[in-house]
């Protein structure tokens, strides 16, 4: 039985999809914990609703970014888990952190990588003029939104949209992809060649 620890910073909606798929398709695999840097996050009550534990590292408590990159790992290893993921979490973390869990570290990120790493994502779709956005679900590394792609979803930027339009149907694929990409490494699919995710039966690893 994998185990899966989950950071969030707010409502925790991708975290959410993750725990519901988890449990409906009875994966060989449990979400052991939730932890956040913000104790007013909403997703923490849904975590505890759920039963599963839940803590808070608070980064305002602690005296530079190193420390509470070290004082969050030191949570997280006590959950012993097998996979580390990122969802809606606001925070940047070290290089000695991200190689600490290096390989088995994932997150979603809401444009179609390498395009458009960073904040403001959906703004800065629009202002390019951009014609497809979507998600990549992929590999932490100490290279900011750069890791290995394991999947991509599109969605159509249409004439109408605005940030709010935007992100949102983009969000509602991060739901379908992110529990999707987490289910593959917890069944040992995924290989790292290169650089290049593989999958080990050949699923289409594209959203369209």
């Amino acid at each position: 039985m994998k185990r899966i620890v989950i950071l969030i910073s707010g409502r925790g909606s991708n975290m959410e999809a993750i725990v519901r798929a988890c449990a409906e398709q009875q994966w060989p695999a449990a979400v052991v914990a939730v932890v956040s840097n913000r104790p007013d996050a909403a997703g923490l009550d849904f975590a505890r609703a759920q039963g599963l534990a839940t803590a808070v590292v608070d980064h305002r408590a602690w005296p530079s970014r190193e420390a509470f990159d070290q004082a969050l790992a030191e949570v997280i290893d006590g959950f012993a888990p097998d996979l580390l993921v990122l969802a809606g979490f606001m925070r940047i973390l070290g290089a000695d952190f991200v190689r600490r869990y290096e390989g088995r570290f994932l997150n979603v990120h809401p444009s179609l990588l390498p395009a458009f790493t960073g904040l403001h994502t959906h703004r800065r779709a629009l202002q390019a003029g951009c014609k497809l956005a979507g998600a990549t679900v992929h590999f932490v590394t100490p290279d900011l939104d750069h890791g290995p792609i394991v999947m991509q979803a599109a969605v159509p930027v249409l004439p109408a949209d605005d940030e709010t339009t935007l992100a949102a149907r983009v969000l509602a694929v991060e739901h379908v992809i992110y529990p999707l990409a987490v289910r593959w490494f917890i069944d040992g699919k995924l290989t790292v060649v290169q650089g290049i995710v593989h999958h080990a039966d050949n699923a289409s690893q594209a959203l369209m």
